[in-house]
C-alpha cells in the first residue's frame, strides 16, 4: 500500500459487533498478458513456457503470500495442472486459530505438517487462481489470461495484495470487482452494510503502479459494488516478443508488430471486437 493512503482495514478502526462479522469481501479480477509470437511453434512454445512459468506449484506459493498479506492463514490446499494446458488452485482460510480436533478431517491441512499448527477455515473464506494460455489461429498473438478470486469474511481484507497480484504477472489489462454482501451488526443491533471507507479500488493500488495504466472506474456506491479497469499505457516491444530479439525486425515491422499489440489489448479492455 502507498504510505499515503489511509487502510480501514486494522484493530484501531475495528467495529464494535454483536456476535460474529457476517459481512462477506470478494475480490474478482482477471489480469492479462499479451505476447507476439510469429509461427506456430513460436506460440505453442509460448503456452509452454506460460505452464511451466505458472504451474500449480507457483500458483499455489503466490496465494500463500496473499494469505498472509491479508492477516489469515492456510487450512487447506487443492491444486490441479491440466492437459494440455492451465492450472488451478483453491485455497481455504481462516482468520483465528481452532482446536486440532474441530477441524474436519477432510482438510489436508494446506502446507501445514504439524498436527497443533492446523487452523480451521471460516464459511466462503478462501483464495482461487485459474489460468488460461491461448494463441489466435493466424495473427500471431497470444494471451495468457489469470482469473484470481479472494473471498473472505470477518475482519480478513482481501484489498491489501492488490499490488502484490498484479506485480506477479505480466499486467497488461486488469479487470477487478469488489463486492461487500451481507450485513452484520453493531452492538445496539443496528445493520451494518459496509465495515470499511472505499470510494474505488484504485485507493488500495499504489501510485506507482497506478502510473503505469490508464484506469477507468464504474462503482454502484449505494450496492457496494466497485468496478475498475486498468490498461497498460506503454509498449516496450521487446517485451512482447517471444524467442525474437527485436533488433532483427525493421522498423516497419516493429510499428505494424506493436500496432497488432495495441489492438489486441483495447479490445481485451474494451470488451468489443472494435477491429476487423
Amino acid at each position: 500500500m502507498d504510505s499515503g493512503k489511509v487502510v480501514m482495514f486494522g484493530l484501531e478502526n475495528r467495529l464494535k459487533l454483536y456476535g460474529f462479522n457476517n459481512l462477506t469481501k470478494t475480490l474478482s479480477f482477471n489480469i492479462y498478458d499479451v505476447c507476439y509470437a510469429k509461427s506456430e511453434r513460436a506460440q505453442k512454445d509460448y503456452v509452454a513456457y506460460i505452464d511451466e512459468q505458472y504451474n500449480s506449484e507457483r500458483l499455489t506459493n503466490i496465494l500463500f503470500d496473499v494469505t498472509e498479506m491479508i492477516g489469515a492463514k492456510v487450512l487447506n490446499v487443492s491444486k490441479q495442472d491440466y492437459d494440455p494446458q492451465g492450472a488451478s488452485v483453491n485455497v481455504l482460510i481462516s482468520e483465528k486459530d481452532v482446536t486440532p480436533d474441530s477441524i474436519d478431517p477432510s482438510c489436508n491441512g494446506g502446507h501445514l505438517s504439524v498436527p497443533q499448527l492446523v487452523h480451521g477455515h471460516l464459511d466462503k473464506s478462501h483464495l482461487t487462481v485459474h489460468t488460461y494460455p491461448e494463441y489466435h489461429p493466424d495473427k500471431a498473438i497470444s494471451t495468457f489470461r489469470v482469473d484470481i478470486d479472494v473471498s473472505t469474511c470477518g475482519e480478513v481484507s482481501p484489498l491489501n495484495a492488490l499490488d502484490y497480484l498484479i506485480g506477479s504477472f505480466d499486467s497488461d489489462i486488469i479487470t477487478a470487482d469488489y463486492r461487500v454482501r451481507g450485513f452484520t451488526r453493531d452492538l445496539n443491533g443496528k445493520k451494518l452494510f459496509i465495515d470499511h471507507t472505499i470510494t474505488s479500488i484504485q485507493d488500495y493500488i499504489s501510485d506507482e503502479t497506478l502510473q503505469k495504466y490508464d484506469a477507468i472506474d464504474v462503482n454502484v456506491y449505494q450496492s457496494n459494488l466497485f468496478h475498475t479497469k486498468l490498461l497498460i499505457k506503454e509498449i516496450q516491444l521487446q517485451n512482447y516478443l517471444f524467442n525474437t530479439d527485436v533488433y532483427e525486425l525493421p522498423p516497419t515491422q516493429r510499428l505494424a508488430i506493436t500496432d497488432r499489440l495495441r489492438r489486441e489489448m483495447i479490445e481485451i479492455f474494451s470488451g468489443t471486437n472494435i477491429y476487423k
